[in-house]
C-alpha cells in the first residue's frame, strides 16, 4: 500500500504532466493561462503543483495587474515568497514579462508614425505603464519625423524625473535630429500633466528652437491611456 507522501508526489508529478501532454496533443491555444505559466515554472513542490503556484502567482497582482499582468507587477522578492518559487524561477517569470513587453511594442522604426500622438502613445503604452517609476524617454526624429534612435533620459522617483534640456539635446546632436519627442510615464496611472511637466516642456522647447530642434510633443503615458500635449495645446504655453 503506497504512503501518503508516496501518493501526493505522485498526483503532483501527474498533475505537473497535464499542461505538457495537451500542448503536444493539442497545441499550445488549448492550454489555460495558468498552465502556460506552468510549463515555464516547470516543477512544483511537496504542497503544490506547477500549476498551483502559477494560480498564485496571478492571483497576487496589485490592483489591476492580477492575471498574467502580476508578472508585471510583482517583484522579485514578493515572487519569492510564493512557495516553490526560488530565485531561479522567479528569473525565468521576470523575463517572460520582458519579453511580453518587447513583443507587444515591436514594430520596425519605419512603420512607427511619429506624427499620430495615439501611434506612438500605443508603440510605448506596454513598455511604461507598468513602471513604478517615472522614465523619460527621447525620441529623435528626421526631417521626415521618421524615428533615428530612442533614448532613456531619466529614471525619477516616483513622483518626478529628473530632466534637463542639457541632457536632452546632448542626445538629439548626437543624431542630427531635426524633430525630437518627449515621453514619460505616470506610474500613479493619470496621465494629466502636472504644472512641472508644462513647464520643463515649454523650457526644452525654446532651447530646440535655438538649435533649430523641434519639440514636436510631449506624450505622457498612464494606465491605458495618454496625454498629449500638442494635442492638448499645452506645447507652446
Amino acid at each position: 500500500m503506497k504512503s501518503f507522501n508516496t501518493q501526493l508526489s505522485e498526483n503532483i508529478l501527474y498533475k505537473d504532466c497535464l499542461p505538457y501532454e495537451r500542448f503536444l496533443s493539442f497545441g499550445a491555444e488549448s492550454l489555460t493561462d495558468a498552465e502556460l505559466l506552468a510549463v515555464i515554472i516547470r516543477t512544483g513542490s511537496n504542497q503544490n503543483s506547477p500549476v498551483d503556484i502559477a494560480r498564485q502567482v496571478m492571483q497576487l497582482g496589485k490592483g489591476k495587474e492580477k492575471g498574467l499582468n502580476s508578472l508585471f507587477s510583482l517583484s522579485m522578492d514578493e515572487l519569492q515568497k510564493i512557495h516553490g518559487i526560488g530565485q531561479v524561477k522567479a528569473v525565468k517569470l521576470k523575463c517572460v514579462a520582458e519579453l511580453a513587453k518587447r513583443m507587444a511594442k515591436k514594430q520596425t522604426k519605419d512603420s512607427l508614425d511619429c506624427n499620430n500622438p495615439a501611434v506612438v502613445a500605443d508603440y510605448y503604452m506596454e513598455k511604461l505603464r507598468h513602471e513604478e517609476q517615472e522614465k523619460t524617454i527621447l525620441l529623435c526624429l528626421n526631417n521626415k519625423m521618421g524615428l533615428i534612435e530612442e533614448c532613456l533620459l531619466s529614471i525619477g522617483t516616483v513622483n518626478s524625473a529628473s530632466l534637463s534640456p542639457r541632457d536632452v539635446f546632448m542626445n538629439a546632436l548626437k543624431c542630427s535630429a531635426a524633430n525630437i519627442i518627449l515621453l514619460h510615464n505616470h506610474p500613479t496611472g493619470d496621465p494629466t500633466p502636472s504644472k512641472a511637466d508644462v513647464a520643463i516642456t515649454s523650457k526644452i522647447r525654446e532651447s530646440g528652437s535655438m538649435l533649430d530642434i523641434i519639440l514636436r510633443d510631449h506624450i505622457i503615458i498612464g494606465d491605458r491611456a495618454y496625454c498629449s500635449l500638442a494635442e492638448k495645446g499645452l506645447l507652446w504655453q
